[in-house]
C-alpha cells in the first residue's frame, strides 16, 4: 500500500514571528508547526511567552488544545480562577470559551497550540488582559 505523506522538514517554511502587540502583551514568539490545506482544518504552533507575557482574551470557534512543553504559566477562562500550568499539562479550551494564557511574572512558558479553522478563522481576538486581571494570578498563587 502506498501513502502520499506531506513532510515538512524542520525549519522549512516555518519562520518564527513575534506575537502581534494587538493580540499579546509582552514578548511572545510564534513558531508555526503545521497549517494544513483545505479540506483539512487544523493548525498548530509552538508559542513562547517571556515572563509577564500573555495573550489577549481570545475565542476559538472550534476550541483550542494547549500542550505545555516548558516553563510555568497561567490560564484563565472568563469568570473562572487563574490556574497554573506546567510541562506535560494539556488544556482543552472548548469552542467559544473566552480565555487567556501566558507566562507567570517570573518564568517563561512554551506551549503547543492546536486549533481548527471554521470559515477560514481559528480565532477571534477580544480585549487585552489588563494588568489588574493578570495580577489576580499573582495574588491567587501567593496565598
Amino acid at each position: 500500500m502506498h501513502c502520499d505523506l506531506d513532510f515538512a522538514p524542520s525549519g522549512e517554511d516555518q519562520t518564527s514571528r513575534p506575537g502581534p502587540p494587538e493580540n499579546f502583551t509582552g514578548t511572545v514568539r510564534i513558531d508555526p508547526l503545521s497549517d494544513t490545506p483545505e479540506p483539512r482544518r487544523v493548525s498548530a504552533s509552538s508559542v513562547t511567552f517571556e515572563p509577564g507575557a500573555r495573550t489577549a482574551w481570545p475565542v476559538h470557534p472550534l476550541g483550542q488544545t494547549l500542550i505545555v512543553t516548558a516553563g510555568c504559566g497561567w490560564v484563565q477562562s472568563w469568570g473562572g480562577p487563574v490556574e497554573e500550568i506546567r510541562p506535560g499539562d494539556v488544556i482543552d479550551c472548548p469552542p467559544g470559551e473566552k480565555h487567556w494564557h501566558g507566562a507567570t511574572p517570573t518564568t517563561a512558558m512554551t506551549h503547543i497550540a492546536i486549533q481548527e479553522r471554521l470559515n477560514g478563522k481559528v480565532v477571534e481576538w477580544m480585549q487585552t488582559v489588563t494588568d489588574e486581571q493578570y495580577q489576580v494570578g499573582s495574588r491567587h498563587k501567593e496565598k
